[in-house]
């Protein structure tokens, strides 16, 4: 009954995507394939990993809205590094991910001690990065490099590198999410800042740690977004910080804090992929069919949420 109450969300997201799996398996041909599982994994790679930092940051009761723009920016930055400055790809990547990571941690400082919002704090951080992409190249650049060109194509056995990447992700944000004091921290916050005060928890330097988080992992995004075109887009961020909220969201995680996790999310990448490829079986391409369609899943999943919250009494923190 304890496992029950402290993973409720969760499970819900898994019984909807088993089920909804389930109901595409026989409708569908071919449906129930390695081949097709893999590409929900390649094809949502990008979102699932910025969906990854955007948990850190739901669960410790904040929000960011900066991580398409520093998704966009970092892709841009490193394929201007490569093609432009003949960087190596790996030094390319990693100018990126601290430009990221810093930004971040700078976002995390400014909400914590002038108790300004975390909408708004994102908000400007996301017009900053997204001019800043603009300022470094007007348009998208095409990335063919050797050695780049080796990564993108790589495999591990059945998996693209892009896959293996997000799995790795995925992974390793369960670990410290659950296994780590850092991680307990989050949670806590997300429970309550002035509790976890009280408790003795290091509120700032978590916070900032979450929106750094974010960021790195955003950029990291944006260097497997380089991968998967073969160039850096600015377009292609645009409205990623709401995919990756609603797929959190999905994926059993609270808005309000404090209940979720990383396993969730990549539920929730996996629910979209489910989505997106049954309306290409469907034959109905169009862009607005998937939206009405993730807008009525997100919809319906915070209803269930909160049903199965006034239920449940006493949901756990840590899942």
């Amino acid at each position: 009954m304890n496992f029950l109450r402290k993973h409720i969300t969760v499970l819900a997201g898994v019984f909807a995507y088993v089920l909804l799996y389930a109901i595409a398996a026989t409708r569908y041909d071919g449906f129930l394939s390695l081949p097709v599982f893999i590409n929900f994994l390649s094809n949502n790679a990008v979102l699932g990993i910025v969906a990854v930092g955007m948990t850190f940051v739901i669960l410790s009761g904040g929000i960011d809205l900066s991580v398409g723009a520093v998704m966009s920016f970092s892709s841009v930055l490193i394929g201007v590094l490569i093609m432009k400055y003949q960087w190596n790809v790996f030094a390319a990547i990693g100018v990126a991910l601290a430009c990221g990571t810093t930004l971040g941690a700078l976002m995390g400082a400014v909400i914590h001690t002038t108790g300004i919002k975390p909408f708004i704090v994102t908000l400007a951080g996301m017009f900053f990065v997204r001019g800043l992409a603009f300022i470094i190249h007007l348009e998208s650049i095409a990335i063919s490099e050797p050695r780049h060109t080796a990564l993108a194509v790589m495999r591990l056995g059945p998996l693209p590198l892009t896959a293996v990447l997000f799995l790795a992700f995925v992974a390793i944000g369960w670990y410290v999410a659950v296994l780590t004091p850092f991680g307990r921290s989050v949670y806590a916050l997300g429970g309550g800042e002035e509790a976890s005060l009280l408790m003795g928890l290091p509120v700032q330097r978590t916070k900032m740690a979450v929106y750094a988080v974010s960021g790195f992992c955003a950029s990291f995004a944006g260097a497997v977004l380089t991968f998967y075109l073969s160039s850096g887009s600015h377009l292609e961020g645009v409205g990623m910080e709401l995919d990756a909220i609603a797929t959190v969201v999905i994926g059993g995680t609270l808005l309000a804090g404090g209940v979720g996790s990383v396993f969730g999310t990549l539920i929730g990448v996996l629910m979209l992929g489910l989505i997106l490829t049954s309306i290409t079986y469907e034959g109905m391409l169009s862009s607005g069919m998937s939206r009405v369609a993730i807008g009525g899943l997100l919809l319906s999943f915070v209803l269930l949420q909160k049903l199965l919250t006034r239920r449940v009494v006493g949901v756990g923190r840590a899942t």
